[in-house]
């Protein structure tokens, strides 16, 4: 087996997740082999068929099980709830291990979003590290973005997390973010330390695109839009079922229209967006069957894509290099302008994704809209049509619910998560709305506050519709920890004071 991926169609791993061995099909993937785990598989096709062969046991004999990392923390009920988070920090720290099973080592110290999840993530650790500088940690947010340097020098980008499983898809491009939000706590050096890794990130964004044409209007993550603009996408190398997910997609295949191998891609992307899932993704709200990710183009991936090449342009004019400075400045601008002609819809007064299928924006309403306000994209009017919608569709009494549908899964109403609290409230704030952006960060804190109190725990997402509720959707159990919610929190709370 190739040592940097996890092969869907290993006799073993496939077993051990149709025949749910374990409630979470995560769980097997982590787990550590007692020897080279072809031999394992190997040994397992001569054992399987005998009489009374017992595949759990097979299974304990052969692995061990992962420890959840922030095992044996227990809130204290006596602190504050940021000193709560400042402990945290301790329990949810993985330091820099030779790797094992399908874990990728990385050279520096990291933080985990904790629960399930014992490793890195790419789009989570810049909200996490948002916390981090507020709690001094400056080198931790040193050590995690020379962590996602590492692993764009070794694959050319930013997997997923630091597993072998998700090697052939990334996550939101939040590390030209992190570069800033270091650089900031440090010096604008950082940026030019970083340039070589930030291009190599849009590298791997716009791979394709140079091949783009009226008959083949797509590529790896580009799009030719009908105005010869290239734009991007989310999109995945492979077109398998997810290892850490195999029942659940192969089970979505008898259900779905689509060709098993077409629906595996859009799923993988839809996993690489971070939104996974969501009726963003969906033709068809309530059909998780008709997901088609990789033919929808997102608002929010686009403007973070601006922000890199904002990014990487500001780094070149402080290298000294005002030609390539400029170069990416054009890049900037050009999608710029593709972000208002595709995504802005003036009647409504706000940004939709884009459906290359029928070649007309998508009709959802859903955060991601709020963008083009994080990254400074609208203009005040737009941004002042944006705030009106946020504040008469989206707002909750615990914060901004996700999109307008519930439907069940984890990224829909009735569902709340830190990183978009946060794009949103600080996207509102650049353009002056304070009042609507402080009733949104004083309805999350609230929230996070009150959940705390009742359970002792700080968790994924939140349900801001009923706050008596906790939230649900999703394939998998809520988990508590929270990487970023901790740092949203942080940030949130020093930024409102209570007493403003």
């Amino acid at each position: 087996m190739n040592k940097e991926e996890i092969s869907d169609t290993q006799a073993l791993l496939r077993d051990v997740q149709m025949q749910r061995i374990f409630p979470d099909g995560k769980t097997f993937l982590d787990c550590i082999p007692a020897y080279d785990d072809q031999e394992i598989n190997e040994k397992y096709l001569q054992q399987k068929d005998r009489p009374g062969f017992d595949l759990k046991k097979f299974v304990s004999e052969h692995f061990e099980l992962p420890v959840p990392i922030s095992q044996g923390y227990s809130s204290d009920v006596k602190k504050t709830l940021e000193e709560n988070i400042e402990t945290l920090w301790g329990y949810l720290t993985r330091q820099p291990d030779k790797g094992g099973g399908s874990l990728i080592p990385l050279p520096y110290p990291y933080i985990v979003p904790g629960g399930r999840f014992g490793e890195i993530y790419y789009w989570d650790s810049y909200f996490t590290m948002l916390g981090l500088k507020v709690s001094g940690r400056i080198d931790m947010i040193e050590n995690m973005v020379n962590n996602f340097s590492a692993l764009i020098d070794r694959f050319g980008y930013i997997p997923n997390g630091n597993r072998k499983y998700f090697i052939g898809r990334s996550q939101p491009p939040f590390f030209s973010h992190m570069v800033q939000l270091l650089a900031s706590a440090k010096s604008s050096q950082v940026l030019i330390t970083f340039l070589p890794q930030l291009v190599g990130e849009h590298n791997f964004w716009m791979k394709g695109a140079d091949q783009l044409s009226k008959t083949n209007g797509s590529l790896y993550h580009t799009v030719k839009m009908f105005g010869g603009e290239v734009l991007n996408r989310y999109w995945d190398e492979n077109e398998t079922p997810r290892p850490e997910s195999l029942r659940e997609d192969v089970d979505l295949s008898h259900q779905s229209k689509l060709e098993p191998a077409i629906l595996y891609r859009h799923l993988r992307a839809g996993a690489e967006s971070g939104w996974d899932y969501s009726s963003r993704w969906f033709k068809t709200p309530l059909s998780f069957a008709s997901i088609y990710t990789s033919d929808i183009v997102p608002v929010d991936l686009n403007c973070l894509l601006f922000h890199l090449e904002q990014t990487i342009a500001e780094a070149n004019e402080l290298n000294g290099n005002t030609d390539l400075s400029r170069k990416y400045q054009s890049l900037a601008l050009k999608r710029k302008d593709a972000i208002q002609r595709y995504f802005w819809n003036n009647e409504q007064g706000f940004y939709f994704d884009f459906d290359l299928q029928q070649n007309i924006q998508k009709q959802s309403l859903t955060l991601a809209g709020v963008l083009p306000l994080f990254t400074k994209i609208a203009n005040q009017r737009e941004a002042a049509l944006v705030g009106a919608v946020i504040g008469e569709k989206f707002l909750r009494p615990g914060g901004l619910v996700t999109t307008l549908e519930t439907t069940g899964q984890q990224w829909d109403d009735p569902n709340g998560w830190a990183p978009l609290q946060w794009m949103a409230i600080n996207g509102l704030a650049n353009y002056g709305q304070t009042d609507l952006a402080k009733t949104i960060a004083k309805r999350w804190i609230q929230l996070n506050a009150d959940v705390f109190k009742r359970t002792g725990k700080l968790m994924e997402k939140y349900n801001v519709v009923d706050t008596q509720l906790e939230a649900g959707g999703g394939e998998y159990a809520g988990q508590d920890g929270f990487g970023w919610t901790n740092g949203v929190l942080l940030a949130l709370t020093e930024r409102f004071k209570t007493n403003e």
